[in-house]
């Protein structure tokens, strides 16, 4: 074939598509704000018609006998409709699969989980959109889960420290009544209670602050290289009275060896916390032991108490600001500067987590054990 005439087919194909496809640019912007489904047609449209449009206008051109002329556009006219029935045929079933993707965003909006994506299977792309919205929507799930609890925490929180903050101002103020009426048989005596019931409200408002700072990030650290054996021996020495008036046996299994890098005044009120703790559950005449270890560059610091122990399902919650173990709403009156509030064991989880480490409980033989974990010193022997 010559090459003029090759050029003069080219460029009538060329021109015919060049045609539609400006006037199917056109129909877009001036439907692009209608649905996605007339933009699909629109663009099926304009490609059939280009095609269909070059491949007649070079057939008019180029064929003389009306027969052949008449052969083509037949044969044009039936593949450009089928072609657009199969066209419009597939773009209904991504249109559903858009519209199942709709329908999942909204669910995740909506706060519902998402459990299977097998109605997005009209192409790998949709399918890895949806399973992206399945994973967001287990984490926000699990987040608002997370919400939900620590929002629940919160109220008893602020239920239960009410509570114990209106019982000693109670007392406190028909004490201060009694004595301003005369009516104190002994004012010695009630300025004794008053005392007592003053330190009590001075040790819970000092654990709130404690707590305030944990859970604010504000809490500061000034670590140093420090014993564990020293650690535990200093808090033994200083509860042993108490444990001692209850009969309770106390044994330390430490090394001056184990040694750690950490904040030796809040690993002590961690220290304090768990042995205080220990002692207010551990009947007359029970055992405590306390022990130290080295699990490779973790060093083991353990507290276990022979008393009623800790149910299973509570082994999660122990933690938990304002969380006593019962539904009793008035606290013990605490042990060696504890609140009695319920904060100490979370107080105790902030301090070791500031310091990497992680405390957990655990069901024991007999009672309960907490287990604390810390980075090892670089000083300290294998």
């Amino acid at each position: 074939m010559p090459v003029a005439d090759v050029a003069a087919i080219a460029g009538i194909a060329l021109i015919s598509a060049l045609l539609v496809g400006v006037l199917g640019v056109i129909a877009l912007w001036l439907l692009r704000r209608r649905s996605l489904m007339l933009q699909l047609c629109v663009v099926i449209l304009a490609v059939v018609l280009a095609f269909a449009t070059g491949v007649l206008a070079v057939a008019e051109a180029m064929y003389i006998s009306p027969h052949d002329l008449l052969v083509v556009v037949v044969v044009t006219a039936i593949s450009a409709v089928v072609a657009l029935a199969v066209a419009v045929v597939l773009a209904m079933q991504l249109l559903r699969g858009v519209r199942s993707l709709q329908k999942l965003t909204h669910s995740v909006g909506d706060g519902e989980r998402l459990d299977a994506t097998g109605s997005l299977a009209v192409n790998a792309d949709f399918a890895r959109v949806a399973e992206e919205l399945v994973t967001t929507s287990e984490r926000l799930a699990a987040a608002r889960d997370e919400v939900q609890l620590l929002d629940r925490s919160r109220r008893e929180l602020i239920a239960w420290i009410s509570h114990d903050l209106r019982s000693p101002l109670a007392g406190l103020r028909a004490m201060t009544e009694a004595l301003d009426d005369g009516m104190a048989d002994d004012p010695a005596r009630f300025h004794r209670q008053m005392r007592r019931q003053v330190d009590h409200m001075t040790d819970l408002v000092d654990s709130l602050f404690q707590l305030s700072k944990i859970t604010s990030g504000t809490l500061v650290l000034r670590p140093e290289p420090m014993s564990l054996h020293d650690l535990v021996s200093d808090a033994v020495a200083e509860l042993a009275p108490v444990a001692q008036a209850r009969s309770i046996s106390v044994i330390e299994r430490t090394s001056p060896e184990h040694t750690i890098v950490g904040d030796a005044r809040e690993l002590a009120r961690v220290m304090m916390n768990l042995l205080a703790n220990a002692i207010e559950h551990t009947p007359t005449g029970g055992t405590i032991r306390i022990s130290t270890a080295r699990e490779n560059e973790v060093m083991l610091l353990s507290v276990e108490d022979s008393g009623i122990g800790i149910a299973h399902a509570d082994l999660d919650r122990v933690f938990e600001p304002g969380w006593r173990g019962t539904d009793a709403r008035t606290p013990g009156a605490g042990i060696h500067g504890a609140s009695g509030a319920g904060l100490g064991l979370a107080i105790a989880r902030g301090i070791v987590e500031a310091h990497d480490g992680v405390i957990s409980a655990h069901q024991a033989d007999v009672g309960s054990r907490f287990d604390i974990r810390l980075p090892a010193s670089l000083a300290s022997a294998p």
